[in-house]
């Protein structure tokens, strides 16, 4: 009987530990999960504003979006569409950042000279990644403040 009560206390600790540790590959989503999750969720939200709630609001965004036979998948297809599109804008932004964190490196690197310039930026032993991380540096800056 204690055997048998001693097996069933056991079992009640490891069961919730067991089901408290996600499995490999099912933790928390990496950054860009959840960045993709959010530009999905804002676009499921402009496809039901402009959806709207009216019979002929709802028929003519079948007619917009809507691709099979009885123009069932109009939601999905906005959703797609718009989130392709948030998503290209803000690689777009992204790519600006960079050009423009680029062209400020390289008139910090003509301002300072060049020796002076790797001897800030470079953090390898020859100083020839002082570009990259001037690049990224900047990069960074302007991707926060936007």
């Amino acid at each position: 009987m204690t055997r048998l009560v001693i097996i069933a206390a056991l079992f009640c600790f490891a069961v919730p530990a067991a089901l408290a540790v996600p499995p490999d590959g099912k933790g928390k989503p990496e950054s860009s999960e959840v960045s993709s999750q959010a530009v999905e969720k804002n676009a499921a939200k402009a496809c039901k504003a402009e959806r709207g709630t009216t019979t002929q609001s709802i028929a003519a965004f079948k007619v917009k979006y809507g691709t099979n036979s009885n123009q069932a998948n109009a939601f999905g297809k906005c959703v797609s569409a718009k989130s392709k599109a948030l998503k290209g804008a803000d690689e777009k932004a992204d790519d600006k950042a960079e050009a423009n964190a680029a062209k400020k490196c390289k008139a910090e690197r003509t301002q300072l000279g060049v020796d002076a310039f790797k001897n800030k930026y470079g953090t390898n032993a020859n100083k020839a990644n002082a570009f990259g991380k001037c690049v990224s540096k900047y990069a960074k800056q302007q991707g926060s403040s936007s």
